[in-house]
């Protein structure tokens, strides 16, 4: 078990990777073929393997990740105060951000996808009286929608979840019980155990409850998603599990790889056959995709702790500001989307100029809500800026 005064810093420097991640993902999503809000002229399937690499695994290491810092958070503050931090933390910008950043998501999209004519502020009337009449056949866009923001009350419920299964354990039963779990995950469970896990609930529940971010009517999401939060709270403290995961970051990551290799090679295959003779061919996919997901999250956590266990200056200014960038960074992509549209440049060109303003604008932001107390908390911040000091892993605001 970690000391009181080993710090995760490695988690720190993942987390903050995988949130500037979704900024490459979320501009990804403007040029492929998959269903997104809007589209780029240039939309093709070009670089749809290449999204693939991260799309098996990105959101549950920020599941995982998120797992290990409520676990500081609930040690130091305690099962009552842990829920009531955590709800503030997390709410408080959830619902400023259904009413402020996301709506121009769904007007741009409903202007692209069913040629609205209104204004901006005759759409706002409609969204904030959940209109549902923006519909393409039997497809009608809910309003009002959290859209990227869907991982706030996803991971608000998991947090209250973890403060009440402590609170009815007490701390030794639930310090005993990621111990158990910890020393269970050796040798060949650290793989297969997970694995299991994940592949049991995609093959169970993907068919019946496909991706939605629906929170009460997402259970193959809440299959993976929980389990993975909950691991990461058990072995937080635990650091021989994470020197596990160092001593096979190569076999996992070379098994992430090859796996990404046979998906893609599966999805090329049974686009061309008939959905009846898909059959097991598509329960073995499953299961691929379990051992995609879980052996890149290995291969990251493995490697991050080898060469990112430190701190500095960058971690403490990136720690905080990846969240407010997570917040406005979606908002941002589609906006500057459509506003550069009309000057039809080339995809390359038009995608680094994209992730160019989205950052810089997101960034620029930022370092305005740091400096004024009555915006850091609609933006997922302490309400005052803290002495620079180490803190245990993530614990910075785990969104």
């Amino acid at each position: 078990m970690h000391s009181s005064q080993q710090r995760l810093y490695f988690l720190d420097w993942i987390r903050i990777a995988a949130f500037f991640l979704l900024v490459l993902y979320h501009t990804g999503m403007y040029y492929v073929n998959w269903d997104w809000h809007v589209k780029s002229p240039h939309a093709s399937d070009t670089i749809e393997a290449f999204m693939m690499l991260s799309s098996p695994w990105r959101m549950s290491l920020l599941f995982l990740v998120s797992g290990v810092a409520a676990a500081f958070l609930l040690n130091k503050a305690g099962a009552g105060a842990f829920a009531r931090q955590r709800s503030v933390r997390l709410l408080v910008p959830l619902v400023f951000g259904m009413l402020v950043i996301v709506p121009p998501q769904p007007y741009f999209e409903v202007v692209e996808k069913v040629a609205y004519q209104g204004s901006y502020l005759d759409f706002m009337k409609l969204y904030v009286n959940a209109y549902h009449g923006f519909c393409r056949g039997t497809d009608c866009l809910t309003l009002p929608t959290w859209n990227h923001l869907w991982f706030l009350p996803y991971l608000w419920v998991y947090c209250l979840l973890l403060a009440a299964l402590a609170a009815v354990l007490g701390r030794p039963r639930w310090q005993q019980l990621g111990t158990s779990v910890a020393n269970a995950m050796s040798g060949w469970k650290l793989v297969v155990l997970p694995v299991a896990i994940l592949a049991i609930g995609r093959l169970a529940l993907l068919n019946k409850f496909p991706h939605t971010n629906n929170l009460v009517w997402d259970w193959h999401n809440h299959a993976t998603y929980f389990p993975i939060f909950m691991l990461g709270a058990m072995v937080a403290f635990h650091g021989a599990l994470w020197q596990r995961m160092e001593n096979i970051r190569f076999g996992a990551l070379g098994t992430a790889l090859g796996g990404w290799a046979f998906l893609m090679s599966y999805y090329a295959i049974t686009d061309q056959m008939p959905p009846g003779q898909i059959g097991l061919w598509q329960d073995a996919q499953r299961v691929l995709y379990a051992l995609v997901q879980w052996s890149a999250i290995l291969a990251v956590c493995g490697f991050g702790h080898r060469h990112l266990q430190f701190d500095s200056a960058k971690r403490r200014y990136l720690t905080e500001a990846v969240f407010p960038v997570y917040i406005l960074h979606q908002t941002l992509i589609i906006v500057f989307s459509q506003l550069i549209k009309p000057a039809h440049h080339g995809p390359v060109l038009e995608a680094v100029l994209l992730i160019v303003m989205t950052l810089s604008a997101s960034f620029g932001i930022f370092e305005v809500v740091r400096r004024i107390p009555l915006l850091r908390p609609l933006f997922g911040l302490g309400r005052a800026a803290r002495p620079v000091q180490a803190v245990p892993a993530a614990t910075q605001a785990a969104a």
